[in-house]
């Protein structure tokens, strides 16, 4: 991705007054965290975003994540930190081209009962290795998130960009989540049996099978969940198969004696996966995008393989692109129908529902606005009926549709209020080019609604509304 040149900001304007502080909590005695992303341990699910363009003490592209703690109103601008690699009691410093930021994931690690936030930093140089790439855990606690400890990479000079794919799940069964990374190599690190003080203190390389090297290679995206319901996570990395260049997405099976391959799923793009269980059957079913196009669309598609106590099944198969009948909008080229996914339960009827970003979604005049779509899980799996779509000309939706916003850059379904109704998270890196911002829409019974929606951009969070940030880019899958 280019490198763009962007006036600069200080640490000191970064975090200005009114941030939440970035306090050591003492050490919980407690079970592991309820749910993955709750970094203060109050119950509520928490947003995190990054802004990987961010200028930090003069450095630009240097990188920054906003955290917003969930409550029963939701996600506010006003309960937020913002972590860069200059704040206090986070490993590195903040560097130009770093892009901290760039992927997120999060677990409670440390299993002290607080959630975790996993950052990777693809652009961050490892001694002559430029772009080597780095990955942080900063730790959660009662205030929030502060602290962190690096994650070393075992192997820097057999790829780049270490961290710019990351899963967090308990891939052994042993009831302690795990992380795996990836990199442009064709192997995935998994690290294990974290604590505060050592990190991680296991680790083991997962040959893949997906194709490594220079340029887009290597796993490209990691997933984790239950695929085969039998209680320990699966992992899903997608990219293009080592022995055939054919793209999709590799299945690995969690057991207490490791991750072992099950499934290639060829589905014709390698860009990216997510997990969830759309059908209610207990076994989470694994969703792909291939949305640069294919010879199935012009604009990009989505495709659902069902989870099954074998692991993911190859068939039946459903593809979904914006001319399937009841998907709103249609099938053009270059829309990328699919440059994100979340799955969770919005209207809480059981099923999880998908959320599916087309970043160059022209709307009206306006070209690259941005839109979302939302499907409806239900006991057959993926349907199209009662289909939603999203953009900043929608009703109750703030701001307006204008060219280049890239509405949609990040997608992420997640109960923020706690009402066991998922909510719909949105960021817009292109919102007021080129500063970025968030926006968060309520889940209910009856879907997504625009009632009590919000959004927030730099200058509600005390950043800068002038420098080249892209917040929304990023959000925590």
């Amino acid at each position: 991705m280019r490198r763009h040149t962007a006036a600069t900001v200080t640490a000191a304007a970064l975090l200005t007054t009114g941030l939440v502080p970035l306090t050591f909590a003492a050490p919980a005695a407690a079970a592991p965290a309820k749910f993955a992303d709750d970094f203060n341990g109050d119950g509520y699910r928490d947003l995190a975003a990054a802004a990987p363009y961010t200028p930090v003490g003069g450095k630009r592209d240097a990188g920054a994540v906003v955290i917003t703690y969930g409550s029963a109103n939701g996600i506010s601008a006003a309960r937020r930190t913002i972590v860069t690699q200059d704040t206090a009691g986070i490993p590195g410093t903040a560097e130009q081209g770093d892009r901290f930021g760039r992927s997120l994931a999060s677990g409670d690690l440390n299993a002290d009962g607080y959630a975790d936030l996993v950052i990777g930093s693809v652009g961050e140089d490892i001694g002559s290795d430029t772009d080597g790439g780095s990955v942080t855990v900063v730790w959660g606690g009662k205030s929030g998130l502060s602290g962190g400890k690096g994650v070393s990479d075992p192997a820097a000079s057999a790829h780049n960009e270490y961290g710019m794919s990351l899963a967090v799940g308990d891939f052994s069964g042993d009831g302690r989540p795990d992380l795996a990374v990836g990199s442009t190599g064709s192997d995935v690190w998994v690290h294990q049996h974290f604590t505060k003080a050592s990190g991680s203190t296991a680790r083991h390389e997962l040959a893949t099978g997906l194709r490594g090297g220079a340029g887009l290679a290597g796993a490209q995206s990691l997933a984790a969940g239950d695929i085969n319901g039998d209680g320990t996570d699966d992992l899903v990395a997608t990219g293009s198969e080592a022995s055939t260049y054919e793209d999709g997405a590799m299945v690995f099976l969690g057991s207490a004696s490791g991750l072992t391959h099950q499934a290639f799923l060829k589905s014709g793009g390698w860009e990216l996966a997510t997990v969830g269980d759309l059908d209610g059957d207990g076994y989470d079913d694994v969703v792909t995008a291939d949305y640069g196009g294919d010879a199935k669309s012009l604009g990009g598609s989505v495709s659902v393989y069902p989870g099954s106590a074998d692991g993911a099944r190859t068939s039946p198969r459903t593809t979904i692109n914006q001319d399937t009948p009841g998907v709103p909008g249609a099938d053009e080229e270059d829309d990328w129908f699919g440059n994100d996914l979340s799955i969770a339960d919005i209207n809480g009827d059981g099923y999880g529902d998908l959320a599916i970003g087309t970043i160059h979604e022209n709307v009206g005049t306006a070209n690259i606005a941005g839109g979302v779509t939302v499907l409806r899980g239900s006991a057959t799996g993926l349907t199209t009926t009662g289909a939603q779509s999203f953009t900043q000309n929608t009703e109750g939706v703030p701001g307006t549709a204008e060219s280049a916003d890239r509405f949609g850059a990040s997608v992420r379904l997640s109960d923020v209020t706690g009402d066991g109704k998922a909510d719909l998270s949105i960021g817009s890196d292109g919102e007021n080019h080129p500063s970025g911002s968030l926006y968060s829409l309520r889940g209910s019974a009856s879907g997504v609604t625009t009632k009590n929606a919000i959004s927030f951009g730099p200058g509600s969070l005390g950043m800068s509304t002038t420098d080249y940030l892209r917040l929304g880019q990023v959000m925590l899958r």
